[in-house]
């Protein structure tokens, strides 16, 4: 999992952070650099597309591999080859291409995602989830900082050809643990056989349908959480949007004010992730000592409002205790806010719909930030950095009051389902009702019965927050 999370974490910020960087120093335009965000949109998108993995096969490899291992290999070649033609692509005189490289990459890594995360979920039972996504998500961060300040340092050297060559050679990394690890998933030989006794006994194949990957799971949100839904799901797509409309104007203001690609990367892309890293931990502290509303309230202000310091460093020189300032703040509030939304859309979800559930809420934190983050470059060339920064900050005020007014519903959610629960254990014949106990009125009323209303009980197991996209991450 080290070195797999490793695989998944290289390719993000090369089409994000990196990417946006190459494009500053290479004199694109800004407004061209922000329309370029859209790129990174199949890491949103990936639920639509995540279904067909598990249903169809590589041809040639998954007989040998099973399935997962053979979609594994696959995605990291294809990911390889996509950083070598972005490696070829000149921005001066092939900016289409390069563009054309950045979305293939950002596609293959997105799919390599899904096949990682079922493979995590296959390896080992539940028990042990919080040490695998533990261990994926610290192999992550080390693929950040080799795509961030590793690729960085290497341009300055070696140009960026050199640069992304030896990204795509680190890819080898989870090539390797893939032909290496066990294969807990079904050869295509046995998902077909699986298939036919399943048809046979009269039941319908699981296939990918828009009505059980988005319309069910919506529609048991709803039955449950009523009209307060709205309020709910607005609260998650604008909680990070200030992040998402900011994080592609970061590298291009660090050109302007004059720093190198050497202390972008040494600040930015190195001390940047461990503040991050504590952000994180610190979020999680103060979920456990003060509950998750208070620490979403708190999460919202800090992550919009940490904006304001890149308005601040627009208005200086290049000092690099400036610039560290700056990136600390942000790096700090914005993982502190992201660990408080992961436990809050953790919360709300219910047992037969987890998985599609928190996707789905993943998808819509992200999607309508990066939707608006295209139009980041028209708005600082009419406005510039300073005015621009402080409206994402802006930002934050709705979101804020929306906090106040539904932040509790996860804390809601899971205290229903702790009643929930202990109906069930006083009624053993409900247990024993071949339905399950999820199938009892009522009972997906929220997937965390305990407390908080956090993920699972124990803090370790807490889904670690992905890394900001903004690109000092």
């Amino acid at each position: 999992m080290l070195a797999l999370g490793f695989s998944s974490g290289l390719p993000l910020l090369l089409v994000l952070g990196t990417f946006s960087t190459r494009l500053a120093y290479s004199g694109v335009d800004i407004k061209a650099i922000g329309l370029f965000s859209y790129v990174a949109l199949p890491y949103t998108l990936k639920f639509l597309w995540a279904p067909l993995i598990d249903r169809f096969d590589v041809p040639g490899l998954t007989r040998r591999l099973g399935r997962r291992r053979a979609w594994m290999v696959t995605t990291q070649g294809a990911v390889a080859a996509a950083l070598a033609l972005m490696a070829f692509a000149d921005p001066a005189t092939s900016l289409a291409l390069l563009g054309l490289g950045a979305f293939l990459l950002a596609f293959c890594a997105a799919t390599q995602d899904v096949v990682i995360d079922g493979w995590r979920i296959d390896a080992a039972g539940t028990d042990l989830q919080g040490v695998l996504a533990a261990t994926s998500n610290l192999g992550y961060r080390f693929g950040l900082m080799s795509a961030g300040a590793g690729a960085l340092f290497l341009a300055a050297a070696y140009g960026w050809r050199a640069a992304y060559l030896l990204m795509a050679a680190l890819m080898l990394v989870g090539l390797v643990a893939a032909l290496l690890a066990p294969a807990f998933d079904r050869t295509g030989d046995e998902a077909r056989a699986a298939a036919a006794v399943e048809a046979a006994a009269g039941r319908p194949a699981k296939v990918w349908s828009f009505r059980g990957a988005v319309l069910e799971p919506l529609a048991e949100l709803h039955a449950r959480l009523g009209p307060g839904l709205w309020a709910i799901l607005v609260l998650v797509a604008l909680y990070r949007m200030p992040d998402f409309i900011s994080g592609v104007m970061a590298s291009p203001l660090y050109f302007q004010v004059g720093f190198t690609l050497t202390e972008i990367g040494a600040v930015s892309k190195l001390y940047g992730i461990w503040v991050g890293i504590a952000g994180a931990f610190v979020g999680g502290w103060a979920m456990q000592r003060f509950g998750l509303f208070p620490t979403l309230v708190v999460g919202a202000f800090l992550g919009a409002a940490s904006n304001l310091a890149f308005s601040w460093l627009s208005f200086g020189g290049p000092e690099v205790w400036r610039l560290t300032a700056a990136i600390s703040i942000d790096n700090f509030c914005g993982s502190f806010a992201g660990m408080a939304l992961i436990a809050y859309m953790s919360s709300l979800t219910a047992p037969g719909f987890a998985a599609t559930q928190y996707a789905l809420f993943s998808s819509l934190y992200a999607l309508p930030g990066k939707l608006v983050a295209g139009t980041s470059g028209y708005i600082v060339a009419a406005y510039g950095y300073p005015v621009f920064f402080a409206i994402t900050a802006a930002v934050g005020i709705p979101v804020v009051v929306l906090c106040l007014v539904v932040g509790r519903a996860g804390e809601r959610s899971a205290a229903k389902a702790a009643g929930i629960a202990a109906e069930a254990a006083a009624n053993p014949a409900a247990l024993a009702d071949p339905a399950g106990p999820e199938d009892l009125p009522g009972a997906r009323g929220g997937n965390y019965p305990r407390g908080t209303g956090l993920a699972p009980s124990d803090p370790s197991a807490v889904p670690a927050p992905g890394p900001r996209m903004r690109p000092q991450t």
